[in-house]
């Protein structure tokens, strides 16, 4: 039975099957045939497994992320980040990461920050001098960013999978999202030197007192959400549910860019990713169900403990292991199909499930930017119409530098820790 609960999956997914199917195929094949337990037990795993209610959070920061996307929050955005970085050399680009930096903490999504950042600024890279390949990659790459910068879909699903705290994930991520986008910065300001690229942007007060007043808006969201959670105010599901009221009120009533009409389109685009969301989770809650009960699960603890491996080796191997996941599956699927499985290896040798929270998002965020199949590559090219000639390459830098980020995240789990005893 164990074999099947691996290799079936692998089949199917060769053969092309969409990931919510391959889970299901997999287990009802595996119950049919080598198990004895009633097929009654697939709807009560697979209804079982979402009512959860941290999983509202999902449908809400969604549809705040696309409310704001379409709403001219992202243009002020922009503006604000670059009224403060604007003297300093590789500003644009800095700018990009600044703002995919910010709005990651409205949207939550990587796609989302790619698209609404990247339509916005990439013709403007293009015109002070960045070529295709930077341009293309900065903005590619930047986007995974909202995935470790609370709040975080990723996040709350290795919560949901891991049975650990969406609060705690949260803080957790904040010190090593505002490092990759410090070593981000770092690269482009070097990256701007070297190529002698000069923007002509001066910084004012009047300019920064301007922008911010423009965007303190769209500023305010961010504040609310978290500020709200870390107060102790709301819990993460219902700063979600304000977060949705906040961004209607912003783009339709304050900036008005955005209409009733754009709320409902808005409203069912958020209903058929929330659907494809909650097929994996049903699926991928079965399918954990049988690993847990094939005794599956407990026979690759037992494995790993036989081996008498240390916690930085292991880390090491699964931190390969989600690298090569994240570029052939989408984020959330490999979170709720891998992490009952990885985490219960973690904590039986000791490690944190928050920091592996941490270490398992960063990994599969890499994997979004990262060849062949990562996700944000599909959105960039769409948006940027950009050849994958050039945009692969255009991503080495930026991937090397986000291992970078990982292996220091992993192996100094204070950098995640240490803000936790703040809140």
């Amino acid at each position: 039975m164990e074999w099947a609960m691996v290799a079936l999956p692998v089949i199917l997914l060769l053969l092309g099957f969409p990931v919510f199917l391959v889970l299901l195929g997999a287990s009802v094949a595996v119950l049919v045939f080598f198990s004895n337990d009633p097929a009654t037990i697939i709807h009560q795993q697979m209804f079982g497994s979402v009512t959860k209610f941290a999983l509202l959070a999902v449908p809400f920061f969604i549809f705040a992320g696309e409310m704001m996307s379409r709403g001219g929050v992202s243009i002020r955005l922009i503006n604000w980040v670059g009224s403060i970085v604007g003297g300093v050399r590789g500003a644009l680009p800095m700018t990009v990461v600044g703002t995919a930096t910010v709005f990651g903490a409205i949207s939550g999504s990587t796609a989302a920050t790619v698209a609404a950042v990247g339509t916005l600024t990439y013709d403007p890279l293009r015109a002070k001098g960045y070529d295709e390949k930077f341009a293309s990659g900065l903005l590619t790459s930047s986007g995974a960013i909202a995935n470790i910068i609370p709040p975080s879909i990723a996040m709350i699903l290795y919560a949901y999978a891991a049975e650990t705290s969406v609060v705690d994930l949260f803080a957790a991520g904040i010190l090593p999202g505002l490092l990759l986008a410090a070593c981000f910065g770092t690269y482009i300001f070097w990256y701007a030197r070297r190529h002698n690229i000069r923007e002509s942007e001066k910084v004012s007060w009047a300019g920064f007192i301007a922008a911010t007043k423009s965007g303190a808006w769209a500023l305010g969201a961010p504040v609310i959400v978290l500020g709200g959670i870390y107060s102790g105010v709301f819990a993460p599901t219902e700063a979600a549910g304000i977060a949705c009221v906040y961004a209607i009120f912003v783009t339709v009533c304050i900036y008005r860019e955005a209409t009733w009409k754009d709320l409902f389109d808005v409203a069912a685009n958020s209903v058929y990713l929330t659907a494809q969301i909650f097929l994996i989770v049903a699926f991928a809650g079965f399918y954990s169900w049988l690993l847990t009960v094939s005794g599956a699960a407990q026979g690759a603890i037992d494995l790993i403990e036989g081996l008498n491996v240390s916690p930085w080796m292991l880390l090491l191997v699964i931190n390969v292991f989600l690298l090569l996941v994240g570029t052939v599956l989408d984020t959330a699927s490999a979170i709720l199909v891998l992490t009952p499985l990885l985490a219960n290896i973690a904590s039986a040798l000791g490690i944190d499930l928050v920091h592996f929270g941490i270490i398992v998002v960063m990994n599969l965020s890499i994997g979004t930017f990262t060849p062949p199949f990562g996700l944000n590559i599909f959105v960039g090219q769409a948006v940027f119409k950009v050849p994958l000639s050039s945009l692969y390459p255009g991503l080495v830098p930026f991937i090397l530098i986000s291992i970078g980020v990982l292996l220091v995240v992993t192996y100094l789990p204070g950098l995640s820790l240490s803000i936790l005893q703040f809140i």
